[in-house]
């Protein structure tokens, strides 16, 4: 027994390893809504894609403005990208909680932006001068602030250590470089785009239905993510497209966009369910599962396990994806269930062969061939699949003793 109980020990550590909740991380948009007063800084940073580009980040310190602070910002007409930049700049890339805002060495440091690491900040801009004066006073501002009066730090909104810091200030920051015109990218043109990077035939069935196409189009300026099939996927998808209705069809396509931006790295960093142009007001149906295993990302509809195999454009707010499969709805198809061949009877058995094979034995048994079936069917599964060897160990041990 004393061989058995490390054994035991062990795999019970590692089943509890296995079945412990995944730690959820911060929702910038969530801690905001507590706070009415920074309602117009949270509304920009979903606009400008912004709350998801904090989200996705381990640590940040988000500065944030009051709602009279934004309507000055937002009366000088802005556009939409040049307004990211400037809100870009008010995310600083380390934690900042109030505690080491006055145990700066030195009294003073410089922090990068997200604006900074954008690739849009030239030079030095886009770093943040973090100040500790007397009588514990702090102000932020700019290194190509051109000559405008440094930010006051109010007070801490919202700390999560070492994750998250969301630090109110008085004003919003002034940067003539993130305040610059920001030329709009060109349109994208997604048929074109589809048929010219291997996906030809998704995209002439889009062209056929330009009532859907439509749809696609409508979500660019707000945010659209497509998954095309490539090619060989819809050519061998042909047979069940033809058997849809028109209502069908057009549910399948709208299934491969998602009226939300989701960058290479969102991802590659976040699972779970999303909806798409196909869902409805419930938000229940039509949607998928995203998740990853390392660099490959896969969409999971119940019916179906497709791969992103490229990245044909990723623009914010745009991004189209190749992926190996035609995604089926289950609204549409059949989910595939695994089926096991039944259990041969045991030798003498004196069973009736027309007895239902899910007839219990006994008043206290389960009926053989369903827990078999049972038992195969959770072997398939990846969890299955992981418990396996330590439930042949664990037999193994206990026949030790």
């Amino acid at each position: 027994m004393q061989r058995a109980l490390p054994l035991l020990a062990a795999s019970l550590l590692m089943l509890a390893a296995a079945t412990a909740p995944v730690a959820q991380g911060y929702n910038i948009t969530k801690i905001l809504a507590e706070h009415p007063e920074f309602s117009t800084f949270n509304h920009y940073l979903t606009v400008t894609h912004l709350a998801a580009e904090i989200n996705r980040r381990l640590t940040i310190t988000v500065l944030v403005v009051g709602n009279s602070g934004m309507a000055d910002l937002l009366a000088r007409h802005l556009s939409l990208l040049t307004l990211r930049n400037v809100l870009s700049l008010h995310i600083l890339t380390d934690y900042y909680g109030a505690k080491k805002l006055h145990q700066l060495t030195g009294g003073s440091t410089l922090a990068s932006s997200v604006f900074q690491s954008s690739g849009h900040a030239p030079g030095t801009t886009g770093y943040i001068n973090i100040t500790d004066h007397r009588a514990g006073k702090v102000t932020f501002s700019a290194e190509d602030g051109g000559g405008a009066p440094p930010v006051d730090f109010v007070k801490s909104v919202k700390e999560m250590p070492y994750n998250i810091s969301v630090l109110q200030v008085s004003t919003i920051l002034s940067s003539p470089e993130a305040e610059a015109p920001v030329a709009a990218p060109a349109p994208v043109n997604l048929t074109e785009l589809m048929s010219k990077k291997g996906c030809k035939a998704f995209a002439d069935l889009l062209l056929a239905r330009p009532d859907i196409l439509q749809t696609f189009q409508d979500n660019l300026e707000s945010g659209l993510t497509v998954f095309c099939p490539v090619d060989a996927a819809v050519k061998a998808f042909a047979p069940k497209y033809k058997d849809l209705t028109a209502d069908g069809k057009a549910s399948l396509l709208l299934y491969h966009g998602v009226p939300v931006y989701y960058s290479p790295q969102l991802l590659k960093s976040n699972n779970g369910v999303v909806n798409t142009l196909a869902t409805d007001g419930s938000n229940k149906n039509f949607n998928y599962t995203v998740q990853n295993d390392g660099t490959d990302v896969t969409l999971e509809t119940h019916v179906v396990t497709a791969t992103i195999t490229s990245t044909l454009i990723d623009q914010d707010p745009d991004a189209v994806y190749a992926v190996d499969k035609v995604l089926e709805p289950r609204e549409l198809f059949k989910v595939a269930e695994v089926v096991d061949a039944p259990a041969p009877a045991p030798a003498g058995s004196n069973k009736s062969k027309h007895a239902s094979p899910l007839a219990p034995s006994g008043p206290d048994e389960a009926p053989a061939d369903q827990a078999t079936s049972a038992n195969s069917a959770f072997r398939t599964t990846a969890v299955g699949r992981w418990l396996a060897p330590t439930a042949a160990a664990l037999a193994a041990s206990f026949l030790v003793v």
